[in-house]
């Protein structure tokens, strides 16, 4: 029997980004070593319609739609330097030993370009109608649309996140792809 395409989404049980390292029209994308967003609390997709209407003897003659936007929110539980470095660009340093230990994240330079990223997150076995299945939502190419949410929260805990506006690959045209396996698999 065929697999439903049809199920329940609950909850999120993890999400990884990775660095788009090439996208070469009519060949394959490469992406760089995935990323874990620690402690991912939602990943929520919203996109534009752009939609044109042909007007003329005072009737509707024609209307015609297209996807204009495809943006993702993402919220997470902690902060990760690798994760700032993939989605902001910038660098990650760990200096000294033992108790003198420290990593640095350092974003340097103006009107630097942010670097390009995929990121792929997936429901918890349960998740979904499917006994033992589960669900994986991929954004192919994606680039920040604003400052990533950072900082400090008084006497609570500091939730990160950010936007990021897709755009479809050079080499196959996907903008996102949801998956429903009928065997839960690893974010791969």
């Amino acid at each position: 029997m065929a697999i439903s395409r049809v199920t329940k989404v609950y909850a999120i049980k993890d999400a990884k980004i990775a660095p788009l390292t090439a996208d070469p029209a009519g060949g394959s994308a490469t992406y760089g070593t995935l990323i874990d967003v620690p402690g991912i609390k939602s990943l929520e997709i919203s996109g534009d319609v752009e939609t044109k209407q042909l007007r003329g003897d005072n009737t509707l003659l024609a209307s015609n739609s297209s996807v204009s936007n495809i943006q993702v929110a993402v919220t997470h539980a902690k902060l990760s330097l690798d994760v700032l470095a993939a989605i902001l660009g910038g660098t990650v340093t760990d200096s000294g030993t033992g108790s003198t230990e420290v990593s640095t994240y350092d974003l340097t330079g103006a009107g630097a370009t942010l670097p390009p990223f995929k990121i792929e997150g997936v429901t918890p076995t349960g998740g979904v109608d499917i006994v033992g299945g589960d669900l994986h939502v991929v954004l192919h190419k994606l680039t920040l649309a604003g400052f990533p949410d950072l900082g400090f929260a008084e006497e609570d805990y500091r939730i990160a996140s950010f936007t990021a506006n897709a755009e479809p690959l050079l080499a196959n045209d996907k903008w996102l792809s949801i998956i429903l396996n009928e065997t839960a698999a690893a974010i791969a």
